[in-house]
């Protein structure tokens, strides 16, 4: 009951802000990313701590005639107003160590400021800032009822960060990325909700107190060099906020220098301080949520809190869609609970195991059977019932899932007046102690009912199995006169959006190296090279994703068989004429560039797939280059070699090389892309473009090569090219 309520109060904060936390988000990202931008720019200066007011004054007001103020902004960046020594004025951001200006001050774009504005205030002025505050403190809520939830299902605090059990996308990565980004989030919601509680004053306001520090009577009236000034030599730039600089060498002129927690006169002959104002708690505490709320001060930070804003918009998509699915699936009870002879209760957390029952229920009322179907939440006397079949799903580490939460209860309250025939099926993942935990408590405690009549053992159904659901149903057809199919066919659940390909091609030469060769025809569908077949063997829910080559106008598979594996070893016992329930993903991050002056392939084994599509494609004729590595030389390999010097002959290719590790010459592809060190290094450099497709650990080795490469001639790191796009990859 406890999980209900927090899973209630989760959703309906959720529902209640979703709409003003997704446009926060989404500005909120896009502020992000323009703070990571200004913490990248050259203005920027990054070792301020290490830098002293009496290393930077002396060599400022050498260098200029007069300084009105120095200001160091939250990101770092120094700036100067004053006049030069030919009496112009002077506005800019400088180098502190030699005082040279590095780039003009600039006001924040329009799309910034108006940017800004709505995530503050949605334009509402005041009223706005009221909505994004109370926003900001249900995020907190949200996340903090996330977290118990995520607690309760992992049954201890201590094991917060533990496996969690894998079900659907949206529920595994929902709780997954929750955990990681749950301190992200709840530091953008307090210092969001703290800014706005801030400007409509909940705080009590604390005045400025100005404390005068008394003056020596023979203070010293010669002005010494302000680099011998102790003051100057404590205090460091990254403590500054501004310091204004006096206007004359009067004796009542002075520095006041503003630092992040106090205001501080310095006298200008001696160093000495003339007087000290404490900020409040209150406005540091202001100065730290801004800081923290928009990651000025630090790009590490700023991305941390892009991600995050990102993320949030993930959580919300991700949490109606568990939502969604946890809602009852349509199904009509020809019969009441009360007429009923047949009872089946579903537990289910996202609705699978609903499948399962309903194919029962079916096929009962197709036999005239008094047969009704409800959440286990549902359970109540049933007079004239005369078998109970429960199916159940477990949540988390052994507990109900959500629709199941009361069974328990309401199976004290609601005693059965009669003997009632019984079974439980429980549906859970052996890869987990706590297997079908839940179903056990079930069976458990009907057992322990004095109505209760075991008609058969307890079965189990490892990740949601057609054949082992069918075992259940033999048994059934044993025990009872109720006959159900017993093929597994009949419970395999379809996916949703599938089209039927035929095969045209299938090549499977015996030295091979287990690979071999498939062409399919997916009719009038749009794809193209690099995007992603998804086969969905004998119409099971699990998938197998392969690469697609478009070849000749069909898709052309190159596919690693694995004997026992659940893909490979159904395509390759295909027929020519056989069809294929599958469907495209497009893939439009591993597309061949349509704007590109040199193109680089690399692939080991099966990763040339999409490669063959895509030279192919170059209609455009862009100067590409092909490295591949296989075990040693194949029928298949020969292919492809007749395949490519079809494709240079036709200027669609260079030219390739292969490389075998099982030869003589013992080679792999990073050896190749050692032994051309100038020409990927020039690739780069020139804009070129780098696609890699295979094996992570041919990955990993290309790019640990390139890396010293680029280092060695450049002196720059490979991650700089991925940030401009010229390296793209899809390895597995």
């Amino acid at each position: 009951m406890t999980l209900s309520i927090w899973r209630y109060a989760h959703l309906i904060l959720a529902i209640t802000s979703f709409i003003f936390l997704s446009m926060a988000s989404i500005t909120g990202s896009i502020l992000a990313f323009n703070t990571i931008k200004e913490n990248t720019s050259p203005n920027r200066i990054h070792n301020l701590k290490d830098i002293s007011l009496a290393q930077v004054l002396p060599v400022l007001q050498n260098k200029y005639l007069e300084i009105t103020e120095l200001e160091i902004t939250e990101n770092s960046y120094i700036k100067l107003q004053g006049l030069d020594e030919e009496g112009n004025d002077v506005e800019g951001y400088i180098n502190p160590l030699d005082g040279k200006i590095i780039g003009k001050t600039e006001k924040k774009s329009d799309f910034i400021q108006w940017v800004t504005s709505f995530h503050r205030s949605l334009f509402l002025h005041e009223t706005g800032r009221w909505i994004i505050g109370i926003n900001s403190f249900l995020l907190a809520l949200i996340a903090v009822s996330g977290s118990i939830l995520i607690i309760k299902r992992q049954k201890k605090l201590s094991r917060f960060f533990s496996k969690i059990k894998k079900s659907s996308f949206s529920q595994y990565y929902h709780a997954v990325f929750g955990r990681l980004l749950l301190i992200p989030i709840i530091i953008i919601s307090v210092t969001g909700t703290y800014l706005s509680m801030e400007r409509f004053n909940f705080f009590p306001k604390t005045e400025n107190k100005k404390i005068q520090i008394p003056t020596a009577e023979n203070e010293e009236t010669v002005k010494i060099n302000s680099k011998d000034i102790p003051l100057f030599k404590q205090i460091k730039l990254a403590e500054v906020q501004k310091i204004e600089f006096p206007f004359s060498e009067e004796p009542d002129d002075f520095y006041i220098i503003k630092l992040k927690d106090k205001e501080i006169e310095v006298n200008q002959f001696n160093g000495s301080i003339i007087s000290q104002t404490d900020y409040p708690l209150t406005k540091r505490w202001t100065e730290l949520s801004l800081d923290l709320h928009t990651g000025r001060t630090h790009i590490v930070w700023a991305a941390v809190l892009m991600i995050s804003s990102l993320y949030i918009l993930f959580f919300i998509y991700s949490g109606f869609t568990i939502m969604w699915k946890r809602r009852v699936p349509k199904f009509k009870n020809k019969f009441s609970a009360k007429e009923s002879k047949i009872i089946l209760l579903v537990g289910s957390e996202n609705g699978s195991t609903f499948w399962f029952a309903h194919q029962v229920h079916k096929q009962l009322l197709a036999q005239n059977q008094h047969s009704y179907l409800a959440e286990l939440n549902r359970y109540q006397e049933f007079p004239k019932a005369e078998y109970l079949v429960i199916f159940t799903s477990t949540y988390g580490l052994g507990d109900a899932p959500s629709n199941a939460s009361k069974f328990e209860l309401l199976l004290k309250k609601h005693p059965q007046n009669h003997p009632l025939k019984y079974c439980v099926v429980g549906f859970g993942s052996k890869a987990y102690k706590d297997y079908c935990g839940f179903a056990q408590v079930v069976n458990t405690n009907i057992r322990a009912e004095s109505w209760g009549e075991p008609f058969m053992k307890i079965h189990t159904v490892n990740d949601k199995s057609p054949e082992e659901f069918t075992a259940w149903v033999k048994e059934w057809n044993k025990q009872t006169l109720m006959k159900l199919y017993a093929d597994s066919k009949f419970y395999k659940k379809v996916p949703q959006g599938l089209k039927k390909m035929k095969v045209d091609e299938i090549f499977s030469p015996e030295d091979s190296e287990n690979t071999f060769m498939l062409r399919i025809n997916p009719g009038k569908l749009k794809y193209t090279s690099g995007d992603l077949l998804v086969v969905y063997p004998d119409n099971d829910e699990k998938e197998r994703y392969y690469s697609i080559a478009r070849v000749d106008n069909r898709i052309q598979l190159s596919i690693k068989y694995l004997p026992g594996g659940l893909a490979s070893e159904f395509l390759i016992k295909r027929k020519i004429g056989d069809e294929l329930n599958a469907r495209i993903m497009p893939n439009t991050s591993f597309h061949f560039p349509d704007k590109a002056s040199k193109v680089v392939l690399i692939a080991n084994g099966t990763g040339i797939a999409p490669f063959l599509g895509m030279i192919q494609q170059n209609t455009h004729k862009t100067e590409t280059f092909l490295y591949c590595g296989f075990r040693r030389e194949t029928e298949i390999t020969s292919r492809y070699k007749i395949f490519l010097d079809e494709q240079v002959k036709n200027q669609q290719l260079v030219n390739y090389t292969f490389c075998y590790s099982r030869s003589q010459e013992h080679r792999y592809v990073m050896d190749l892309v050692r032994r051309d060190t100038e020409f990927f290094a020039d690739l780069l450099e020139n804009d070129g473009i780098l696609m890699i497709c295979g094996a992570l650990q041919m990955h990993a080795e290309v790019e640990a090569v390139l890396e010293e490469i680029v280092f060695e001639k450049y002196a720059k790191r490979i991650i700089d090219y991925k940030n401009k796009g010229q390296i793209l990859s899809d390895c597995y």
